[in-house]
């Protein structure tokens, strides 16, 4: 499929941690920029962390130190692993390969709340 897709999401008490994933297809996985983006109601969607092909990464300031972005180019995947979780990070998440154009995946709900 072009859209990636995401899982992992899922309900998390204050200060827990999750680790989401993203698949997506393609033999030139290695050349996509892939980001994750958050969107809560009534809010534009926002950068939550961002990596180039090269490797370069890009983070949210609300999210430096506690999130971390990485990539698996065997194996066409793209991981947020999301520590230290407060209540203001509860969102739906989105996926993003960049590459020819923006594509998005149809998102996973992420809940923090004790």
């Amino acid at each position: 499929q072009v859209q990636p897709v995401e899982s992992g999401g899922g309900l998390v008490q204050p200060g827990g941690s999750l680790r989401l994933s993203c698949a997506t297809s393609g033999s030139a996985f290695r050349y996509y920029d892939m980001g994750w983006y958050r969107q809560t109601p009534g809010k534009q969607r926002e950068l939550v962390a961002f990596m180039t092909s090269d490797g370069s990464t890009t983070y949210a300031a609300s999210v430096k130190g506690r999130f971390t972005i990485s990539r698996d180019n065997a194996k066409n995947m793209v991981y947020l692993q999301m520590d230290s979780l407060k209540t203001e990070d509860t969102a739906v998440y989105y996926c993003l390969k960049r590459f020819n154009g923006n594509y998005w995946g149809q998102g996973t709900q992420v809940t923090v709340s004790s």
